[in-house]
């Protein structure tokens, strides 16, 4: 559920302290605490994607699941699903139980957050498509997309998510067409992050199943091999965090491993996210301390 954006992330039980009370000392941070089963959490999450996104990263959204994190869960005493806190300096401020309508989540925001910008002409359609594409709603998120291409068919940030929809698909043939019609260089980030996606998923689409790549690691811990490829499988199905982690025992452990493919690879990772992900501010420290 991993979004394509550095103001949304999962968080677990071992990056909560981190990921959220750190950083809610620099922005607010919005915690979704969900579930799986719980039909409600899944109507109000691409909301809160949609209202993350509006505020332009003067407000991050962490995803905890409840029933993967049971310790955050008794931690802060969730009784009901969904509930959504807000944390600034390190505290819960904030929150609501149960389905609320956007008005509603603005207005609690509003005492604790600057008012977002207006957005410019076609933004709606674009943030729409952003959370649809963030749960994985390819087709209707593709459907706003061309709706705004229409209007408009040199927007280089519809035309990047129009790409990654069509990546995540499989046609990678196609999405590189899209990604090639992109003018200019205000989108130079995001475009190099979209081109090592489809990266990713072509060099993964050759490789055993991430259970395969598992169960070899299981009975040999030292199988570089399988941990490198277990990596790009992951990344491939936006594991971000899983995949770091991967990444970086290999550089530990075999940092010469394929001529320093561990070390490359973890830096086209820190591009796909933008030096602004939450992953990528750890995982350099950590890079950065394996190196010294």
């Amino acid at each position: 559920m991993n979004a394509n954006t550095p103001y949304i992330f999962d968080v677990s039980t071992a990056e909560f302290d981190q990921l959220v009370l750190e950083n809610s000392f620099h922005k607010p941070v919005l915690v979704d605490f969900w579930a799986e089963w719980c039909a409600p959490c899944k109507a109000l999450m691409p909301m809160l994607a949609q209202i993350a996104e509006s505020y332009q990263g003067e407000l991050l959204l962490a995803k905890v699941d409840c029933d993967a994190e049971q310790d955050l869960t008794m931690r802060f005493g969730i009784r009901s699903l969904p509930t959504v806190v807000l944390f600034k300096d390190g505290k819960p401020v904030d929150g609501f139980a149960g389905a609320q309508p956007e008005s509603a989540i603005r207005e609690m925001l509003s005492a604790h957050v600057a008012e977002p910008a207006p957005l410019a002409p076609g933004g709606d359609l674009l943030e729409i498509a952003a959370a649809l594409h963030s749960e994985g709603q390819l087709e209707q998120a593709e459907a706003a997309l061309k709706q705004l291409l229409a209007e408009d068919n040199q927007n280089g940030a519809a035309l990047i998510l129009f790409a990654r929809c069509l990546a995540e698909r499989g046609e990678l043939g196609e999405a590189e067409l899209v990604l090639g019609s992109v003018k200019g260089d205000e989108h130079k980030q995001a475009l190099a992050a979209a081109r090592a996606q489809i990266t990713f998923l072509r060099q993964s689409s050759d490789l055993p199943s991430a259970a395969e790549l598992q169960a070899r690691l299981a009975s040999d811990a030292a199988d570089h091999t399988a941990r490198y490829q277990l990596a790009i499988v992951q990344l491939a199905a936006q594991q971000h965090s899983e995949a770091l982690a991967n990444l970086l025992q290999l550089f530990t452990h075999a940092r010469d491993y394929e001529g320093g493919l561990p070390h490359k690879t973890l830096l086209q990772v820190f591009e796909l996210l933008g030096n602004s992900h939450p992953l990528v501010s750890e995982y350099r420290r950590k890079l950065y301390q394996a190196l010294y």
